[in-house]
């Protein structure tokens, strides 16, 4: 009787961990989304200059105040927000596409190739991120492609190798063999066996190199490497927001800071709780 307690009780735990989990994941999707919608229509008017209301703190009119030129640093935060996660969303996709192919072919198509593959992840993981990233997106010319481009070239290797390990283990089964026998063609295998059973990883490896991806990118567009200085982006503000911080406008940098890791929270977040879903003894809380 008390065996039945217990395993009733821990799978209502199961199962309420599960909704809790859910009901995050979707609030988070909906915070995302209504950021990105917003900034995506936000009208220009409301971040044009205004020097009657330069440098003033928060307030009701304007809640994360106003900078040197009057422009509200609410509707700035929401553009710039909207433009980072753009980037984050086209790299960490591009750089997922990339690992996916490396993955799938050093695991599917021999010896040869897989020691290329894994070579080249060797190279690129002994290289920091931020480096190789600054040298692509310089040499490409910076602005909002030479940014995406760089940070879908070089947050690859990490996944690529999770890939690679998931399709090999794949590749030893059972079924794969029997596909084999009946004369199945490497394409057919990988499209119908392997990628459909690594999906799950490729969709978390994509939500997971989204934070690194936007982190990444307002650092280099910090350093002045990215984004264009008239585009509203976050790296840009916090740059531009240094030379005033010492005379106590503290709110230049401070709330879009702090939003950037709000939403790179809430992709770690959403990532960490889907993995759960898919992992069978994954934590759920």
């Amino acid at each position: 009787m008390n065996q039945i307690l217990r395993g009733y009780i821990s799978k209502s735990l199961a199962i309420n961990g599960r909704q809790r989990a859910t009901v995050s994941m979707l609030l988070g999707v909906v915070i995302l989304v209504t950021i990105f919608v917003t900034g995506f229509f936000l009208d220009e008017k409301t971040i044009t200059t205004d020097l009657t209301v330069r440098n003033a703190p928060p307030s009701f009119d304007h809640l994360f105040g106003t900078d040197w030129l009057g422009r509200d640093m609410f509707a700035r935060t929401l553009k710039g927000l909207f433009i980072s996660i753009g980037v984050g969303v086209i790299g960490a996709a591009g750089s997922t596409a990339i690992a996916t192919l490396l993955g799938v072919c050093a695991a599917m198509l021999g010896k040869w190739v897989d020691r290329l593959i894994s070579w080249l992840i060797d190279v690129f993981l002994s290289v920091p991120h931020l480096v190789t990233l600054i040298l692509i997106a310089f040499t490409i010319g910076g602005g909002f492609h030479g940014i995406a481009i760089g940070i879908a070239v070089t947050h690859w290797p990490s996944l690529a190798r999770v890939i690679r390990a998931e399709a090999m283990q794949i590749r030893s089964s059972d079924y794969v063999h029997i596909s084999k026998q009946m004369g199945k063609k490497k394409a057919w295998i990988i499209l119908h066996h392997v990628l459909p059973n690594i999906a799950p990883q490729i969709l978390i490896g994509f939500i997971l190199l989204f934070p690194h991806a936007i982190l990444h990118e307002a650092a280099v567009t910090f350093l002045g490497f990215g984004i264009s200085p008239h585009e509203p982006a976050i790296g840009i503000i916090l740059s531009e927001s240094m030379k005033y911080l010492s005379s106590g406008a503290w709110w230049l940098a401070f709330f879009p800071g702090l939003c950037l890791l709000f939403i790179v929270r809430i992709f770690d977040r959403i990532g960490a709780k889907l993995r759960s879903f898919i992992e069978p003894n994954g934590s759920l809380d």
